[in-house]
């Protein structure tokens, strides 16, 4: 384990926590460190909560790497959407507690989970909410088909297009109604309704969990897989063919 991430484990249930001091990105460490994360989590056959620190969950890729290293520009780009994929066939319950800002990877992170909550700070004097954002198009991006078919699995139709064509940024709550949550709640009470939730979860016959999981998950599952392999072929012509 690095100290990009923390793992806590009680009562079954396995929380990791996300925390590099700034935004969380993505990059290659951090993904291994979460990988890591997951594989501690299989080990002791736990429920998984994924969280950030308070106000972050993540803010997305290392968008330095991009302008850095071509190699790992792809590696970084195949290893998000891999662990998205993971976390939909994690055989146990794996919940992501948005603790605050999902950008980008960020958001696309959270929909491989079974699970999405977000804590919501309001607008009475707390200042800006967070943001559930697939940022690309407005930063010049275009969204690769892992991210797409995330999004059509968990959008409604409307706001698949909204998120997708316009990079409109939703708050927790709006997040709720577009499909990237399943439910926000205050800041205040987000730790009590993490553990709420997570307790819940536990407490699933694990054997019919696993088996509804697999059937239910499966179609979507070859869904995303053949779209990160289109993905990477992409990827490689447009990061390598200079490199």
């Amino acid at each position: 384990m690095t100290e990009l991430t923390r793992y806590q484990l009680g009562d079954g249930v396995a929380t990791i926590t996300l925390d590099d001091g700034k935004a969380n990105v993505m990059g290659l460490a951090m993904q291994a460190a979460l990988n890591q994360a997951l594989d501690r989590a299989l080990a002791d056959k736990a429920v998984v909560v994924i969280t950030g620190r308070p106000g972050m969950l993540s803010g997305g890729f290392d968008l330095n790497v991009f302008k850095s290293d071509p190699v790992a520009s792809v590696q970084m780009l195949e290893g998000g959407a891999r662990l998205a994929l993971r976390l939909m066939q994690h055989p146990h319950p794996v919940m992501v507690a948005c603790s605050g800002h999902a950008v980008a990877m960020g958001c696309f992170l959270m929909l491989g989970a079974d699970y999405r909550l977000g804590a919501d700070q309001g607008s009475v004097g707390a200042g800006p909410n967070f943001r559930i954002h697939a940022i690309e198009v407005q930063i010049g991006m275009t969204l690769p088909y892992f991210a797409l078919s995330l999004c059509r699995q968990r959008l409604t139709p409307p706001h698949y297009s909204l998120a997708c064509a316009t990079a409109w940024p939703y708050s927790p709550a709006q997040a709720v109604q577009a499909g990237f949550l399943d439910e926000a709640c205050s800041v205040a009470d987000f730790p009590f309704r993490v553990a709420e939730r997570a307790t819940y979860l536990a407490k699933l016959h694990r054997e019919a969990f696993i088996a509804t999981k697999q059937k239910l998950k499966q179609p979507f599952v070859d869904e995303l897989e053949a779209a990160i392999q289109t993905d990477v072929v992409a990827w490689r012509a447009r990061f390598l063919k200079a490199a």
